[in-house]
């Protein structure tokens, strides 16, 4: 089971909060934050050709987008943009993903190594319990702290 947008959503936008991001960069944040899961668009009609409308666990949703590898075209775009803002996001978002148990390839396409990630004792739900509860209360109190 995957972390879901949900968290991703909640993380950054706390992270934005507390970096105090202004003009662009907050859209660079959710693009790199959040924006990797877009690519399950793009492969849905991959899936509904593969399996069609059933559930299938395991299928593989990812995409080099989500992966580590990305930081080989993410790095000169923050060198041409002249800001860390989407390195620092998709590092965060990449780091999420790695702490459930579902299979990744951190370096598909160039290598078809998999990984499971880290923490694979600890059960999915409570990593990102662990993770959304804090990250909520801390929106939260940044919410009324500016009210």
């Amino acid at each position: 089971r995957a972390m879901t947008i949900i968290t991703h959503v909640v993380v950054t936008t706390v992270r934005v909060q507390l970096l105090g991001l202004h003009g662009g960069d907050p859209a660079l944040a959710y693009g790199f934050g959040v924006g990797p899961d877009l690519d399950h668009v793009v492969k849905l009609p991959y899936y509904l050709r593969a399996v069609g409308l059933r559930n299938q666990k395991d299928y593989y949703w990812r995409s080099s987008l989500q992966e580590p590898v990305a930081v080989l075209w993410i790095l000169p775009l923050c060198i041409l943009l002249g800001t860390l803002v989407p390195l620092i996001f998709f590092l965060a978002h990449v780091a999420l993903d790695y702490s459930v148990r579902y299979e990744k390839m951190p370096f598909y396409p160039y290598s078809s190594w998999v990984t499971r990630g880290w923490l694979t004792r600890i059960p999915d739900k409570m990593k990102e319990i662990a993770v959304l509860v804090p990250a909520a209360g801390i929106a939260l109190w940044l919410f009324l702290a500016h009210r």
